[in-house]
């Protein structure tokens, strides 16, 4: 019953959060909250603030008339969008400023963790069921490591499996976010598909990565790990493995319905040839178990000659069964590490690769962060130093695949790689440079 023009008044001394919070109340509330008379002072406000930091600078200050016509030639919200553009705006600016920074020895991004900082990231996975409904799942436990995060939910309170259609992976953020104070997590939140996944027979139709005493583990392409308990057939946990490469992009810059594309390369005219293949590419390989780490390489000067192109695939060999000066010895026992609120557990012959690939640019070409399940091969080593079984682990997607073998020492109880291939798509080439190999 309060007149309008009295709850205006109030709705004027609200921070913009506040206002957008009681702008949810109702219908009466919604238009009052959507006054551009409130949001014109709110976006000249930010402006001002903005050029006051920026003073220094020759930039000539950006002005936004309050005239009459600023506000009833608009429509009602007008102004509301403009402020929350801006906004946001700057903020995906100084977040992608942070991702910038690089690593002089991997040429990897070095400041990962600071953006997400900055930008208050966080994930979370809506699991929807066959009969539209929705189950949002947050609260994640997370596990940094140079090249990649892995990010794990666990719970008592999942739906049942075999109800699940389909689940869709988040990047949240703020979405205004306040350098002064940590993210409210009851305030606005913006959110950013990354990967949707079809959960429909899971265990049929699904890659089996291996298994322990209560769980077994399901990999979905990209990088999704579901863990399934033996007894009851549901759900225990479900750990995403994301690749530091293009990561802030996808939690940041798509939208709740699309996820981000990033922009197709620019190739630098060089002595780029199909007749001498590729050259002075770049590896940066980890092999962990969430909480542990196996593996850590790089590798530089990479090239490919014409004669290995072959089955539509050019062969980067990054270490040579012959060659043992270039062996590498794993650290610790090859397993991917599990906890629940419960239970733990390490499910033995696996773990999580993060690969990153650098042209001769120094750009990322191809990059991911999967499970792996590691085999035994029917192959003999056939090396005098080496007398033990041989394991092979592969990966595959559409880029290109991953073949590493690995030599089990009996009396130093250790695994040693003694091979590593990699088989880059032609057609990932082609789309790169341009070319045609």
């Amino acid at each position: 019953s309060m007149p309008s023009e009295i709850l205006l008044k109030i709705f004027s001394y609200l921070d913009v959060v506040s206002l957008l919070s009681v702008g949810c109340m109702n219908k009466r509330f919604y238009e009052l909250a959507n006054d551009n008379g409130i949001w014109l002072k709110l976006y000249s406000r930010s402006l001002h603030s903005k050029w006051t930091i920026w003073k220094m600078k020759s930039k000539k200050p950006e002005t936004v008339s309050l005239d009459c016509a600023a506000l009833h030639d608009k429509k009602p919200g007008y102004w509301k969008k403009e402020y929350i553009f801006k906004q946001t705006s700057a903020f995906k600016t100084r977040v992608m400023r942070l991702v910038k920074f690089l690593d002089p020895y991997t040429g990897l991004p070095s400041k990962n963790k600071e953006a997400m900082k900055v930008s208050g990231l966080s994930w979370i996975i809506v699991l929807k069921d066959k009969n539209g409904k929705e189950h949002v799942v947050e609260k994640p436990n997370l596990s940094f490591k140079d090249t990649s995060v892995t990010v794990l939910w666990s719970g008592t309170d999942w739906p049942c499996l075999d109800i699940l259609s389909t689940l869709k992976l988040f990047g949240v953020t703020p979405l205004l976010p306040d350098q002064s104070r940590p993210p409210n997590k009851n305030g606005p939140r913006r959110f950013s598909l990354i990967a949707e996944y079809h959960l429909a027979n899971l265990t049929e139709s699904s890659v089996a990565v291996g298994a322990d005493e209560l769980v077994q583990l399901f990999s979905l392409s990209p990088g999704l790990l579901v863990g399934i308990w033996k007894e009851k057939n549901e759900i225990a946990f479900i750990m995403a493995n994301l690749h530091y490469n293009q990561l802030i992009e996808r939690s940041i810059l798509g939208s709740a319905t699309v996820q981000y594309a990033p922009p197709p390369n620019k190739a630098l005219l060089d002595d780029i040839d199909s007749e001498y293949g590729l050259h002075d590419y770049s590896l940066h390989l980890d092999l962990h178990g969430r909480n542990c780490m196996y593996l850590c390489g790089s590798f530089k000067f990479l090239f490919c000659k014409k004669r290995d192109i072959e089955n539509g695939y050019l062969r980067l060999r990054v270490v040579n069964l012959k060659d043992n000066r270039k062996h590498l010895p794993i650290i610790g026992t090859l397993g991917i590490c599990w906890e629940t609120d419960v239970f733990k557990g390490n499910v033995k012959d696996c773990f999580v690769m993060d690969l990153t690939l650098l042209d001769e640019t120094g750009k990322p070409f191809w990059c991911f962060s999967a499970p792996v399940r590691m085999e035994l091969s029917t192959k003999s080593s056939g090396l005098y130093d080496y007398m033990g079984h041989i394991y092979a682990a592969d990966y595959a997607d559409s880029e290109g695949k991953v073949c590493v073998e690995f030599v089990w020492l009996e009396e130093t109880k250790e695994y040693i790689i003694v091979n590593l291939v990699l088989y880059v798509s032609t057609k990932k080439v082609n789309s790169w440079y341009g070319t045609n190999y």
